[in-house]
């Protein structure tokens, strides 16, 4: 007898899935990231929160708050190498910050997993092109996140 096939995920869903993965390896424990950008369904690059290269990560020496926000770190969508048409994945919606600098770069689409923070990012993606869609995150298990204020 045949087995029943299993169900495959979308490619939204493959592609998320691998950027929940990818935020396992976030060093600034306030917020796991993670982001992979990919063309053509093929994975360019992968990035995660994480300390500037060289320097030391927030998990080994603490954070380096600003206004509430940590900014020791570099954002998982900028640390990820960003191409003319390729969307990026990312398990949090990009912040304002990220959001310019994705644009600049050339992505054209952002399919993100939880909604962060920023409703401004909504407005200018449709002024500019930018498809942004919403896949929830598929359920990898991630590290429990400290209490928010902790650290």
């Amino acid at each position: 007898m045949a087995e029943e096939p299993r169900p495959r995920a979308s490619w939204d869903e493959y592609f998320m899935s691998i950027a929940q993965v990818v935020a396992t390896r976030s060093t600034c424990p306030r917020k796991y990231v993670g982001s992979a950008i990919v063309r053509n369904r093929t994975i360019l690059s992968t990035g995660y929160n994480g300390s500037i290269r060289g320097m030391p990560h927030c998990s080994d020496v603490g954070h380096m708050m600003e206004d509430g926000h940590c900014v020791a770190t570099i954002h998982a969508e900028r640390n990820g190498v960003n191409i003319d048409g390729a969307t990026n994945y990312v398990t949090a919606s990009p912040c304002w910050n990220c959001f310019k600098q994705l644009a600049n770069a050339g992505i054209v689409r952002i399919v993100y997993g939880e909604f962060y923070r920023d409703e401004r990012i909504f407005e200018i993606a449709k002024q500019i092109g930018i498809e942004l869609v919403h896949v929830p995150l598929p359920g990898v298990t991630l590290p429990r996140l400290p209490p928010h204020g902790a650290g």
